[in-house]
């Protein structure tokens, strides 16, 4: 038992966020590179590496230098084990990154120091609080021109609304960053950049009032960094690890993941200050970490990861005890027993087969598509399911048909699968097949993917129809007859795959006025997994 709960007391499950392009895989790389998992860091673009980001595996991923599906990684460092899920940026896919964030236990936050907290920042920020998950906040690109230190923790602050301690603080940036001072060690580390970032880098600390710092620095950052330190000793919030562990405080650090700058500092920290993986909520209360006996909840699905096999993985946080390969487990939304195949430890597109995983670990399994997103595993006899994950109502909505009649297997194969996944949702008119179908999705970018994905995964060519439709609503009200909702002339009558009734409106005021002659009709922003 010992050992069990020692396993478990040095997991650490944590999701990274950023606006696009503020270097949240490019750090994730870093963190590999530090935990011994790779022996050199790609760039996401891959220019001057000339490598792509191990968590980027995705094609349209490596075309397009951008990250649209979360992925998982985990590796081992100073005791730890460490589980990364490296989210999506870019607003289309937020869905995706949400889903994911009900996976973490915390969450890493990186802001670029040349444009502070951008759009999607805030966004999946409001994601983070909503669960009241610890936020860390990494100030990534000093190794280029940024903002005042200063400014960026009262931006923070002000649009945010998370008070911020600093942990460590630059000196200087751009070409005149020369490494951070850490202020509990009261020490400056300085760095010597070494292969574009692609290896760890040689540091040294050095005493804040030493000769040596004075002459590698020069003399006006060297005053500079005095004045922060007093002011920032007189001035910012005490760290408070209460305040910390329920989303109330952001300890802040500096760096530069490119160059690797503060990414060892940051990585050591962080592990120190967050926790063993957390309870989870379940219709029966709160189900323990340290609970003997194993449960699980599928986050997210994904085919063709391995293209040669066509296969589909559900990727599975452990939130209780300890899985054993082969074990007999329960399919609570299912209703069956069964043993979960080819269970999978993660690199990106890279994989093992492991004998055993415990709480707060991801692995995937294959799936032969009997599991949805949300679903929960136990042990045969303990029926319960942990809180569903809720849908995001789409924005954008297209007809979408095959273009050869021929392929029409493959079409339906490929649009369900792909939406089974979340990327997308799709939707029928009543009395028609799947010859037609209605995509609906959060972004735009998401209907790319899609086109992309059935060319290259499935050999399916598609044409695709935008619809005037932006208002989806799901018939909540069990005993409403869909044929006979008195609606507006632009209101379609559609269902989900699962057969749910749904409306689609044009405008916004087509839904009150439809609510306004249908008493006793309740509809929904939301739908669940």
């Amino acid at each position: 038992m010992a050992d069990f709960k020692e396993e478990i007391n040095k997991r650490r499950t944590f999701a990274i966020i950023s606006h696009p392009d503020a270097g949240k895989t490019t750090l994730t790389e870093k963190f590999l590179l530090y935990g011994g998992a790779i022996n050199l860091a790609g760039s996401v673009k891959g220019k001057k590496t000339s490598k792509h980001a191990v968590s980027d595996w995705m094609e349209i991923e490596k075309q397009r230098g951008i990250s649209v599906t979360s992925s998982v990684l985990q590796f081992q460092y100073d005791g730890y084990c460490i589980n990364i899920l490296d989210t999506p940026g870019h607003q289309d896919f937020s869905e995706d990154t949400y889903r994911t964030l009900m996976a973490a236990d915390s969450a890493v936050m990186v802001i670029d120091a040349s444009k502070g907290v951008e759009a999607q920042t805030k966004k999946l920020f409001k994601v983070c609080l909503l669960r009241n998950i610890p936020i860390f906040t990494f100030i990534n690109k000093m190794d280029r021109d940024a903002n005042d230190p200063f400014e960026l923790m009262d931006e923070i602050e002000s649009v945010l609304g998370i008070a911020t301690c600093p942990m460590n603080w630059p000196i200087g940036s751009g070409k005149e960053f020369r490494g951070v001072y850490d202020r509990r060690a009261k020490h400056v580390t300085t760095f010597t950049a070494f292969g574009n970032g692609q290896r760890e880098v040689a540091s040294e600390n050095l005493a804040i009032d030493s000769p040596e710092l004075l002459g590698m620095v020069g003399d006006e950052l060297f005053q500079t960094l005095q004045d922060d330190i007093e002011l920032l000793d007189g001035a910012s919030a005490e760290f408070d690890i209460d305040k910390v562990s329920h989303g109330k405080q952001t300890p802040v650090f500096f760096g530069s993941a490119l160059t690797n700058f503060g990414i060892e500092i940051f990585l050591n920290y962080f592990l120190e200050m967050t926790s063993h993986p957390l309870p989870r909520k379940s219709d029966i209360g709160e189900i323990s970490p340290f609970e003997k006996d194993f449960s699980a909840f599928v986050f997210k699905i994904q085919a063709n990861m391995n293209k040669a096999h066509r296969d589909r993985i559900a990727f599975m946080r452990i939130c209780s005890g300890k899985f054993e390969a082969g074990m007999d487990v329960f399919h609570v939304q299912g209703k069956k027993k069964l043993k979960l195949s080819q269970p999978q430890q993660l690199m990106a597109q890279e994989r093992k087969i492991l004998d055993e995983a415990y709480a707060g670990d991801i692995i995937g399994v294959f799936d032969p598509g009997i599991f949805s997103i949300g679903d929960t595993i136990s042990v045969p006899g303990k029926t319960f399911a942990y809180e569903g994950i809720p849908t995001f109502a789409p924005e954008h909505f297209a007809k979408v048909r095959q273009v050869d009649t021929m392929k029409r297997k493959q079409f339906i194969k490929g649009v369900t699968q792909i939406a089974q996944e979340g990327a997308i949702q799709i939707f029928q008119e009543y009395n028609t097949g799947m010859e037609e179908i209605i995509v609906g999705v959060v972004g735009v970018l998401q209907f790319d993917v899609l086109k992309f994905r059935l060319e290259n995964e499935y050999g399916v060519d598609i044409r695709m129809d935008p619809m005037p439709h932006e208002y989806i609503r799901w018939v909540t009200s069990t005993d409403t007859d869909v044929a006979r909702i008195n609606g507006t002339s632009d209101m379609k009558r559609i269902k989900d795959l699962k057969g749910n009734p749904l409306l689609l409106f044009i405008h916004e005021w087509a839904v009150n006025t439809v609510l306004d002659k249908n008493k006793g009709l309740e509809l929904s922003e939301f739908g669940r997994w």
